[in-house]
């Protein structure tokens, strides 16, 4: 697995049971799976020769990022070796340009968009459609709100092109919520979905995810799911995809972005599902048949643990187990510093009220803004 971030931290403990060996390149000795993999390379993924050095004896490459240069999978694969998702699917992941494009040839419903030359074309983009305010983002690099704008005025609208990267202009969507549809996709076309879920959203970075997304309505759910399981299929998804959506105000659903690898969306997943994301994405990569993704429970909620002030994470373990002895806590191994995410937990139940409040609970007391 190419990144050594949480992500493959979880995928690695998610393979322990198959017994697989499991090879990791990651940037630092540090970082958070490199902590509990014991076949650790150090290196830049984004150099081709430590990217060739690193796949010698893999069975197959997967990733916890979208950001090896695609040039260097395809040469990867043209050394033989089995890169899942591959390069040809892994750039509409990686480029909101290529994917926005794409989505419209196999008729899936978007924001309005187009790509925008400068701030004077923004203005354009803006009085084709409903006039400001408009999205701008960056088509390659951005995650957690970075590399997105929303501007006002062609003044605004000056920053993201500073970057020297094409900027993707889009409508500002009217919407009721935010949804993520997660699937999982083997080589030879086996797939499989996960309930829908609410995903909420604080200052640009995930906070909450419920499973499944509360008073769906069922023909919205079912499309929701066939518009993901579409995609993979269309873009030749090889493990993970999560398609984040908004359900408008209007009674649509449309795709925002697209993640070809486990997601923020799909951790509750682990406690919450029959087999994980993580399981199947492992499954996945390896063309083993693909686990059962139902739900375990009627309600499951994960909050994220954005670290704060308050780094002893070990009394208040102590408060959040002996308060809920069903709570489920996945720390990460990573230094605390505010914003960052350095963990999350997992709470289910009957009472969708009950269960929400346990986990926003157990969450603000890790990160020391609840202290009773």
């Amino acid at each position: 697995m190419i990144g050594g971030g949480q992500l493959a931290r979880m995928t690695h403990e998610a393979g322990i049971p198959f017994g697989i060996r499991f090879k990791l390149l990651s940037d630092t000795p540090q970082d958070s799976a490199a902590q509990v993999v014991s076949d650790v390379v150090i290196g830049d993924y984004r150099d081709l020769e430590t990217l060739r050095a690193f796949a010698r004896g893999c069975d197959v490459i997967t990733f916890d990022h979208e950001h090896v240069p695609t040039e260097h999978l395809r040469a990867l694969e043209a050394d033989g070796i089995p890169v899942r998702p591959g390069p040809d699917a892994l750039v509409h992941a990686q480029d909101k340009g290529v994917m926005r494009a794409k989505l419209d040839a196999i008729g899936i419903p978007c924001p309005r968009h187009r790509i925008v030359s400068d701030p004077e074309d923004v203005v354009r983009f803006a009085a084709e459609g409903d006039g400001f305010p408009v999205v701008l983002k960056t088509v390659r690099g951005g995650y957690d709100g970075k590399g997105v704008w929303v501007v006002d005025s062609a003044e605004e609208a000056a920053e993201p092109f500073r970057a020297g990267v094409p900027v993707l202009a889009e409508e500002k969507v009217d919407y009721v919520r935010e949804l993520a549809a997660n699937v999982v996709r083997s080589p030879h076309g086996q797939a499989v979905a996960y309930p829908v879920v609410e995903s909420q959203q604080v200052d640009g970075v995930c906070d909450t995810v419920i499973a499944p997304a509360p008073d769906l309505q069922e023909d919205l759910a079912l499309r929701a799911e066939e518009m993901a399981l579409t995609i993979a299929k269309e873009l030749g998804v090889v493990g993970h995809l999560a398609v984040e959506l908004f359900q408008t105000r209007d009674g649509r659903i449309l795709v925002n972005e697209l993640a070809m690898r486990p997601h923020n969306s799909g951790h509750w997943t682990m406690d919450g599902a029959i087999t994980s994301q993580f399981a199947n994405h492992v499954r996945a990569v390896l063309d083993l048949p693909l686990g059962d993704p139902r739900p375990r429970a009627r309600w499951t909620v994960m909050v994220n643990v954005l670290g704060g002030d308050y780094p002893d994470m070990y009394s208040a373990y102590l408060h959040c187990m002996a308060r809920d002895p069903k709570l489920k806590i996945h720390m990460y191994g990573k230094d605390v510093k505010p914003g960052r995410k350095v963990g999350h937990v997992n709470t289910y139940g009957d009472d969708l009220d009950e269960v929400l409040e346990r986990a926003r609970h157990a969450a603000g007391y890790l990160r020391g803004t609840i202290t009773e």
